[in-house]
């Protein structure tokens, strides 16, 4: 007999998950936009992105932490639906390709003066792959679950 997940017996469990889940990903990617329209030249010019980012890299870190740990509780309340919706599985690959990203190549270019065409490209596709998790997340209970 399988065990009953416990994150299932109370209606208000999900929707707590769930706030703190969008509140880390709110965080964590609002510090990782700041930092990307400052690469932009969007303003807050008064300090380099290297020095925004290293302001700003613990609060990305813990929001990034805060966003997954309840990502895993909410995926497990029903794996089923989640593994099986394309939204999802589309959500996860942008996740792993941001979080590589922005600490490889993000980090080297906002750590190096490197030219403003550098620092254009690497804001527009960390910018592109962070959206792209926040419209799959949307996209997860509109899209029908199945891969066949």
């Amino acid at each position: 007999m399988l065990a009953a997940n416990p994150l299932n017996s109370s209606s208000l469990v999900f929707p707590i998950l769930e706030c703190f889940h969008i509140a880390g990903f709110a965080v964590a990617i609002g510090t990782v936009a700041i930092v990307d329209f400052r690469l932009l030249d969007l303003g807050l010019r008064d300090q380099t992105p290297a020095q925004l980012s290293g302001g700003t890299s613990l609060w990305m870190l813990g929001g990034l932490i805060v966003a997954v740990f309840s990502g895993l509780l909410l995926f497990s309340t029903d794996p089923d639906m989640y593994y099986l919706n394309w939204s999802f599985l589309i959500k996860m690959v942008c996740l792993v390709l941001a979080v590589v990203f922005n600490y490889t190549i993000h980090a080297k270019v906002v750590a190096s003066s490197a030219s403003p065409g550098a620092y254009r490209l690497v804001a527009w596709i960390s910018l592109a792959l962070w959206i792209s998790i926040i419209f799959g997340g949307i996209f997860i209970a509109s899209v029908r679950s199945g891969l066949g």
